[in-house]
Parts: structure tokens; sequence; C-alpha cells
């Protein structure tokens, strides 16, 4: 069964398509095509309020693209999201009115306790330690999810205005910083020790820069460090030093201070990085709305 998910994001838009074939009567899911496109939405809808007419085009041609892909694959199933800046864009139902029209793509935008939600769709919590409870902490341009998960039971599910977009447009205020800081202390408690996981592009490549083993934890101290080593150089200095592209080298330090915000006022030490993300759990909640039909 061949099924596609389209993430559209604050910073960017992604098409990923899987094949899902039952194994032992479990689904296993092989990743056949995944094309992010930097669209930046954030960047003009946390100024403006809206869409304009350059980015308008750039997304319209991009789901055109993401539609002719799904054809190339033979895709059966799909649902596409938008996600924070469609939210807040004052044409955003026009744009998704256009995509229908022009793409012939239906794109749902979605709360941020849907997109929380989708991220927990991976259930990566299953297969680490049980004793421990977990807050997922999903970071994008516009929002960041946090989800708390002890004994199985999601405890607490709430979505911040907090996002790299916004931060590097300096629209993050003081007050929404202490909002943030006490609902995480007024909510994130546990006997038991409470481990972060970790998603999003950001939190992706930190992962990979710092060499860590994949299914082992990353430390908070590891993170403190990027941030402070990042934080002293120029956009162009990052993307030289570490070998990555713009629209990932200017988001990275605010990304890293989320994290560590968080992770700091939680009094969380590690975090999984299990690389997933919300077109991941998308794949995984169309597959199992086909099976339930």
């Amino acid at each position: 069964m061949k099924i596609a998910a389209i993430d559209i994001g604050s910073n960017a838009a992604r098409l990923l398509i899987n094949d899902v074939q039952e194994v032992n009567g479990k689904p296993e899911f092989t990743k056949l095509n995944l094309l992010r496109i930097p669209l930046r939405l954030g960047m003009d809808v946390f100024n403006l309020g809206e869409i304009g007419a350059e980015r308008q085009k750039m997304f319209i041609n991009s789901m055109k693209i993401f539609h002719q892909l799904m054809e190339v694959y033979n895709v059966e199933h799909y649902r596409a999201c938008a996600t924070s800046a469609m939210r807040d864009a004052k044409n955003g139902a026009e744009l998704i009115e256009l995509a229908k029209n022009e793409a012939q793509i239906n794109i749902e935008i979605i709360t941020g306790d849907e997109e929380a939600t989708l991220i927990y769709e991976n259930h990566v919590e299953e297969n680490l330690d049980k004793k421990s409870a977990y807050l997922y902490i999903d970071v994008g341009g516009g929002s960041t999810e946090l989800t708390f998960y002890e004994n199985g039971k999601m405890l607490y599910e709430k979505s911040f205005n907090i996002g790299t977009i916004r931060l590097l447009q300096g629209l993050v205020t003081d007050d929404m910083w202490f909002e943030m800081k006490s609902e995480i202390k007024k909510n994130i408690l546990s006997k038991n020790n409470v481990v972060a996981i970790g998603s999003g592009g950001n939190i992706n490549k930190i992962f990979s820069l710092s060499k860590t083993k994949d299914g082992k934890a990353m430390s908070a101290a590891t993170l403190k460090k990027y941030y402070k080593t990042m934080k002293e150089m120029s956009v162009v200095e990052r993307m030289s030093f570490y070998q990555i592209r713009e629209d990932r080298a200017d988001v990275l330090v605010p990304a890293l201070q989320i994290f560590n915000n968080v992770m700091n006022w939680a009094d969380i030490n590690h975090i999984f990085v299990p690389k997933i993300s919300v077109a991941d759990g998308l794949i995984k909640s169309i597959y199992s709305k086909v099976k339930k039909k």
C-alpha cells in the first residue's frame, strides 16, 4: 500500500511517501521518497498577517510537484495538513482553495493539539524504558508542541506560539516564555525519571552533528554546548563550519534555545531523537484508519 503525507509548516513543506506492507501481522513502513521545500511561509505570516504573492506562487508550484510525485508513485491514500503559519494567515483559506483547484490537493488546517497527537502516533516511548515518563518536544517554525506521557497515558498536551521563525523575527515576548515555563513547572511532574523525545528537522540535525549513536539518548549538556558555540557564529560561519544549508543554519540557534529552555524547566537531562516527524505520524494515522475500514 502506497501512502503519502504532506506537512505544510511555517519553515518548510514536506512530502513523505511510504510503502506499507504487513509482515507477520505487523505493518512495516518503507520510505520511498521525502521531499522538503523551504517555503518559509512564517516569514510572511508572522510579520504581515498573510502569505505574500511570491510565496503564494512557490506554495502552489510546490503542491503541483507533490501531486505529480504522488501520481508517479501510484499513491493510494494521502493526507495534507498545514500548521502554525497557515492557521495564522488571513489568506490561508484562499490558498487552500487554490491548492485544491490548481494542484488537486486537499489541505486541512490542523490545531496545535492535533499536531502534537500526530507526533505521538509514532509511539516511540513504547520501545523505551517503561519506568520513565516521556515529554515529546516538537519544535517548528511557528510553534512548539509539548505532550507528556507516563504509564502509556497522556497527562498533558499543549501548543505554544514559540517557534524558530517567530524567534528570528523577534516575535516571542518575555510573557510568552513565562507562560511556557509556568505550564511546564505545573504539569511536567513525575516521581519517575522524565526523558525527552525530540522531533523536527533541527534536533535531527544536532543529533547527526553530535555523532550520538542511533537509539542512544543525547545529553542536555550537549545541546547547551552546541547552543553556546553556534550562538557566537554568523549564519555564514555556521553554514561553512557545519556544512549545512542557509535555511537550516539560521534556525538552529532559536531551535536550541527552545529545547534548552524546555528541558531545563522540566528538569530533563537526556533526549532521544528518533528522527520522527508530523509526516511520519500522518502516515501511521492514515494506515490505521484504512485498516479499520
